[in-house]
């Protein structure tokens, strides 16, 4: 197996000069070989990131030395090859946008709920398991008996919930999504509502890569935004392509 890894990352923290964490990243992803992606933004930053253990360690070693990262770790899965051309690393006003003004993702989200606690929360009579991807994200691959919302991007989340919040009133919210940004974002959001949040902590990556392969509650694959396009619970890459994805379902990756 060849020494080639993936890690994905996010942090809402508050950053006062974006620009120049870019700088610093990029200077520091050059440094190391590192090839991906980072969004820089005031509300924090949100990365995908692929090399060899060494330089990935490399990485992580220089930017633990920012106190505001220094309890980021990442979601490592191992590549087969290469699943990024380039390096980039972009300023944006938000990391994912939720479309609702004002929202604080760092200053409050809903209950991080620990992979091994996950299948009992979901399986309780008084929660909604919600899928907080992307319809063809969901149609790949999701949690068995989780609602699939149908939202095209990120931004539909929000009248999705409004439209459905009247019907859900007495009962927990439990949101997924691939690394835990989304519903990061989604249950601050929620919380203003007034809405008992609950989130798997870390996401579906987090929970391939501590629960068991089988009885598991997970069925199909899951959609990765790289070069591997799909994984499964066994953090093997599957047969999909994003050429059959975009035929299959509409040309919703660019």
């Amino acid at each position: 197996m060849l020494d080639l890894w993936h890690d994905s990352f996010y942090k809402f923290v508050q950053v006062d000069d974006p620009e120049q964490l870019a700088s610093d990243l990029t200077d520091l992803c050059t440094r190391s070989g590192l090839r991906g992606s980072i969004l820089v933004a005031h509300e924090g930053i949100n990365g995908m990131l692929a090399g060899s253990e060494a330089q990935l360690n490399a990485f992580w070693t220089v930017l633990h030395q920012n106190p505001r990262f220094t309890g980021l770790h990442p979601k490592r899965t191992p590549a087969s090859e290469m699943p990024f051309k380039r390096l980039k690393i972009r300023v944006k006003p938000e990391l994912v946008p939720l479309g609702i003004d004002g929202v604080d993702a760092t200053s409050k989200t809903g209950v991080q709920v620990p992979p091994s606690e996950w299948l009992d929360l979901i399986h309780q009579e008084d929660v909604v398991v919600l899928d907080n991807r992307n319809d063809f994200e969901a149609r790949i691959g999701t949690f068995e008996g989780a609602i699939n919302p149908g939202v095209k991007k990120f931004r539909d989340f929000a009248k999705y919930v409004l439209d459905h919040q009247k019907e859900w009133e007495g009962k927990r919210i439990a949101m997924f999504c691939t690394g835990g940004i989304r519903c990061e974002k989604a249950s601050a959001w929620m919380l203003d509502l007034g809405m008992d949040v609950y989130q798997l902590e870390g996401g579906i990556m987090n929970y391939f890569l501590t629960a068991p392969e089988s009885n598991n509650g997970w069925v199909g694959e899951c959609f990765v935004f790289d070069g591997r396009v799909s994984i499964d619970a066994a953090l093997e890459e599957g047969d999909l392509s994003l050429k059959a994805v975009n035929e299959q379902y509409g040309d919703v990756v660019k």
